[in-house]
């Protein structure tokens, strides 16, 4: 398959579907465990912005790696664009999931919920990227 026929830039809709399916996949079994849970009290913050960063990163390898290698330059800002797409639909995925367990305390403890979310988000991040390429 030429790089031509591969190679698109656009987030449409059935993308948004696959990455939004794509980190349910992984956001299910690693958020529904009382590991992450007890992890993300005794983790500090700074740790955690450390797992945000590099999910960030490794989305952004991936996302350069199979759409934007060789064409990167004129679509900058469609590679940001779907980077962090991709990231804040499975942050928002698996702050819902999450909450339906009852484990995102966000009106009573804030820094908690984050710190559990942003935790999950990333493997989820990782699955719905993946998900993102399936044709």
């Amino acid at each position: 398959m030429s790089n031509k026929k591969r190679f698109h830039v656009e987030f449409h809709a059935r993308d948004f579907l696959q990455v939004l399916i794509g980190a349910g996949i992984l956001a299910i079994p690693v958020g529904f465990t009382q590991e992450v849970w007890d992890l993300a009290e005794v983790l500090p913050l700074p740790n955690v912005f450390g797992f945000l960063i590099v999910s960030i990163i490794f989305i952004a390898m991936f996302t350069y790696y199979h759409y934007y290698r060789n064409n990167l330059g004129k679509h900058w800002n469609d590679f940001l664009e779907r980077v962090f797409f991709t990231y804040i639909v499975a942050f928002l995925v698996v702050s819902v999931l999450m909450a339906l367990i009852g484990k995102t305390p966000w009106s009573q403890d804030i820094a908690l919920a984050f710190k559990r979310v942003t935790l999950v988000t990333f493997p989820a991040s990782m699955s719905g990227a993946i998900a993102d390429t399936l044709r």
